[in-house]
């Protein structure tokens, strides 16, 4: 059930060149989308505000669910010309999707440990040994290994660049971990 705070929340989301200001529970519709009927998707975030403030290009998701399919009204379209008998008539009904916002706010990444502010890596690296990479870290994105690596100790960051070496090998991950160890190599 969502409490008043949810209620007051709020996501301006992207779909097919357009932008909607979107609350949990919302229905709308929307140029036809690819997912089918039932379906859930995450649709781009832009922005996400509310209780608290708000964030320009958030570390969160909405999810949102395919209602139906639907047409639009009937657009009518009729060309005259006076005085020469020419007369054309057409129209068209847009194909469109209605959606439902189911969530808002769920970081990307999955747990709601997540959910909490990340200025945690000063701690939890104070915790770990000295061979594992930082805790979470698979679901870093590079921006976040890009400005976390920078207070993480210098076993932890060559650690990291082991696991990314090993499992995703992101081209911008390992160049910024790679320029932290030479920062931190200079340093000392």
């Amino acid at each position: 059930m969502a409490t008043t705070n949810d209620r007051t929340r709020y996501a301006i989301i992207a779909l097919g060149g357009k932008q909607y200001v979107v609350r949990e529970g919302e229905r709308l519709l929307v140029d036809r989308i690819r997912t089918d009927e039932g379906e859930t998707f995450q649709p781009g975030v832009l922005f996400v505000g509310g209780v608290g403030g708000g964030a320009l290009a958030p570390q969160a998701q909405v999810t949102a669910r395919v209602v139906g399919h639907v047409l639009g009204d009937k657009v009518r379209i009729g060309k005259y010309k006076p005085k020469s008998g020419y007369r054309r008539h057409t129209g068209f009904r847009a194909k469109l999707s209605q959606i439902e916002i189911q969530s808002i706010g769920v970081p990307r990444g999955g747990s709601a440990a997540a959910a909490a502010p990340r200025d945690e890596p000063q701690e939890s690296a104070r915790e770990e040994s000295a061979s594992d990479a930082p805790r979470e870290y698979a679901d870093y994105t590079i921006s976040d290994i890009r400005d976390k690596s920078k207070h993480w100790r210098l076993e932890q960051v060559e650690a990291a660049l082991e696991y990314e070496r090993a499992h995703s090998n992101r081209k911008g991950a390992v160049a910024a971990l790679e320029a932290t160890i030479a920062a931190k190599e200079e340093k000392s």
